[in-house]
């Protein structure tokens, strides 16, 4: 198994699983059985999502059309604000 997400958190990890399998490619989370173990265990890349070797040039076309790593489109707001919303 080769990873192809470093999952932030768990729902991460699943949606990710989720897109896989609804491709054909088995997954694994490893690390998932250690979320619980929090104080003892680093806070980051405790959780990647792992497929089969073979699989992986497709994995990872699929996660990165997920844009999980993506911010907003307009994350400063640059865009003129809606006139409705204006304070008064």
């Amino acid at each position: 198994m080769k990873p192809v997400y470093d999952a932030a958190n768990l729902i991460d990890a699943h949606l990710v699983r989720h897109a896989l399998e609804d491709a054909g490619i088995p997954v694994f989370i490893a690390g998932e059985s250690l979320t619980g173990g929090m104080g003892d265990l680093p806070l980051h890349g405790l959780l990647r999502v792992c497929v089969p070797e073979a699989a992986w040039p497709e994995a990872d076309a699929i996660v990165q059309a997920l844009g999980l790593g993506d911010g907003p489109a307009d994350p400063a707001g640059d865009s003129a604000p809606d006139p409705a919303l204006r304070p008064v």
